[in-house]
């Protein structure tokens, strides 16, 4: 028997930052998947970050995960999403290579240190029964080989029992061209834990050399792009590659209806529930019936191939009816395509199993991330598999885990939406699920986290300094502006021309930046002395732009701090492990049967529980101490 300190299960988004974590920390890591060609494979769409999504990747990055890395080493075109709106909703995504990411993931794996690679299929858990608790002591795979291990990171993703289907046809499979894994799910049953299925889709690839691109709206990306890691070792994209806007019309809906009745969607062939947030064509024809089209993406694979993917078009219809409604888009008329979209039905686990730290309530030494978890995402997969693999290495060391709170990191929103509330579709982040989104920006993600990477030993020195030297920047900044007079004569023609009004006496520079359509770039050609305090302290753009972030929202996140400073005293009050809910009376039914259930560590966590209401809080706070 092969043995390894950690065995993850999967090389997916989630697998591979769980690896590379573990490994990189010291950990003794096996890798277990079934291709080595396609590590962090992007199933679904090119593309990495998005809104909210953008976030949790540059998080990734600030504690020292690759995501970030790889997104930048490997982009066609970046873009800040909503650019137009307060920082707060700032979200960056980036079009990708898929065939170069995949490679660039492979390439940074077989290259980390404590970490090996072994292709095949995970069948069995092995189990240790005969203790106090249960607890991991090994891996069996298809080809019947053995690996004894302590801990054991589960990121099958769609695989587990997968079943593909495109109208009358349905095959197994954890992804087109791949099979399907079984074992792992029935192994879990007979330890007790709960298990459900989930549904997910993609739509069809098409060939470029088929589309009439003149036909379609184009999509640049920014002018300026910026990149996903706070490293020096990426740049922003050169050479971006366009994307392409189309149009669905009242005569593709009526073809698309036509294939409603074979929908194995629609005819409860699958059963699985489906993303919201996400759906298929079909179910934008059901759910909005009275819009007459829908906006379609069309995005490139990559620079070397004549591939794109129909962003908005995943669908599970009949593939004739799909291509013959494909056939009535602008632009569309005569394409060819490399595969109809699909749907795939998988097993998850129900993430109230869990502990914060990843880790099953049921086994020691089990952890689960990504998918397996009802979520859905690369970035969301990603962030759950970095945690994981960090929280193995850590409990194999006898140290405590990494648990980051809701007003961390959307990593920690995240994490505790799961474990805590459950899922009852496939989880998708969003920046509304996040209570403290003003203290959690996508540019201050280094300044949130950065600090913890490097104590955890994922950050290395080179950009810890990095780091350093560009809080020590904003902080300069921020304090000049504070100090630093303007009078009125100074500066008053500038406000005009941007719609402010005029200065009847000085005023220090900070106040005149939380004025609207005031920037520092704009103030360093009107202002001598902005630009020379700029120029020769030599403060970045990224530092500039985070200093003016922090003195125009500065009362706002003044009152998110104080807010998650006085919720975070619930978070301090512990609820013994084995409390028994059934004695409390006082607590409604339903509160006892989730409490019973979910067996929250504290009472912050108890309050997030759907059906826990404040009248219950009071009791438990009565009952553990105020």
């Amino acid at each position: 028997m092969l043995e390894y300190d950690l065995v993850v299960i999967g090389g997916g988004h989630a697998g591979c930052e769980a690896a590379a974590a573990a490994a990189r920390l010291g950990t003794r890591t096996l890798l277990l998947t079934m291709d080595m060609t396609k590590m962090a494979s992007m199933s679904c769409n090119p593309a990495i970050g998005g809104i909210a999504k953008g976030q949790i990747v540059r998080e990734i990055d600030a504690l020292g995960g690759q995501t970030g890395r790889i997104a930048d080493l490997t982009s066609v075109q970046f873009r800040m999403l909503n650019r137009s709106k307060g920082a707060a909703m700032w979200s960056p995504r980036a079009q990708c290579d898929k065939t170069r990411f995949s490679e660039e993931w492979r390439r940074t794996l077989e290259n980390t240190r404590n970490l090996y690679i072994w292709q095949d299929a995970a069948t069995e858990l092995l189990v240790d029964t005969a203790g106090p608790a249960p607890r991991i002591r090994g891996v069996r795979t298809r080809m019947g080989v053995e690996f004894a291990c302590r801990a054991v990171v589960l990121t099958a993703g769609t695989f587990l029992d997968g079943m593909m289907h495109c109208g009358d046809s349905h095959a197994e499979g954890g992804r087109a061209g791949d099979a399907a894994s079984h074992g792992i799910t029935q192994c879990l049953k007979k330890l007790g834990f709960e298990t459900g299925r989930m549904k997910t889709g993609t739509p069809a690839r098409l060939d470029a050399r088929t589309i009439d691109f003149e036909a379609l709206e184009i999509q640049e990306g920014d002018a300026k792009p910026e990149k996903f890691s706070f490293s020096a070792d990426t740049h922003p994209v050169e050479e971006q590659l366009p994307c392409f806007l189309v149009y669905t019309s009242p005569e593709v809906h009526d073809i698309l209806r036509r294939g409603f009745d074979r929908s194995p969607l629609f005819n409860g062939t699958i059963r699985g529930i489906g993303p919201r947030y996400c759906p298929s064509i079909e179910d934008k024809l059901r759910t909005f019936a009275e819009k007459e089209q829908h906006q379609l993406f069309l995005e490139p694979e990559g620079r070397t191939t004549n591939e794109y993917y129909l962003n908005g078009f995943s669908s599970s219809l009949p593939w004739e009816i799909q291509l013959e409604a494909l056939h009535r888009i602008r632009g569309l008329e005569d394409v060819h395509v490399f595969r109809p979209g699909y749907a795939i039905e998988y097993d998850y686990f129900p993430p109230t199993q869990l502990h914060h730290s990843l880790e099953t309530k049921l086994v020691k030494g089990l952890y689960f991330a990504g998918q397996v978890n009802g979520t859905t995402g690369y970035e969301e997969a990603a962030a759950q598999g970095l945690m994981a693999g960090i929280n193995a290495h850590r409990a194999l060391k006898g140290e405590e885990p990494v648990v980051l709170k809701r007003d961390e990191a959307y990593i920690g929103v995240l994490i505790d939406d799961l474990v805590t509330k459950g899922v009852d579709e496939p989880y998708r982040m969003f920046t509304s699920r996040a209570e403290y989104r003003i203290l959690l920006r996508q540019d201050n993600a280094d300044l949130r986290l950065t600090p913890l990477g490097h104590a955890i030993g994922l950050v290395t020195r080179k950009n810890h300094e990095n780091f350093l030297r560009k809080k020590s920047a904003v902080e300069s900044l921020v304090a000049f502006a504070r100090e630093q007079s303007v009078k009125a004569n100074e500066i008053n023609d500038y406000l005009e021309s941007v719609g402010s009004d005029a200065l009847t006496q000085g005023r220090k520079l900070n106040d005149i930046l939380m004025r609207n359509g005031v920037t520092f770039e704009s103030l360093r050609k009107v202002l001598p002395k902005v630009d020379r305090f700029i120029t020769t302290n030599e403060i970045s753009a990224e530092a500039v732009e985070e200093a003016e972030i922090q003195i125009k929202y500065r009362g706002y996140i003044e009152r998110e701090k104080f807010i998650a400073e006085k919720l975070h005293r619930l978070e301090n009050i512990a609820i013994p492990a084995d409390f028994d809910y059934a004695q409390m009376n006082a607590l409604t039914i339903e509160a006892r049967q989730k409490l019973a259930r979910i067996r929250p560590a504290t009472i912050g966590q108890a309050s997030r529980i759907p059906g826990v209401s404040p009248a219950d809080v009071n009791v438990l706070l009565v009952k553990f101490g105020r």
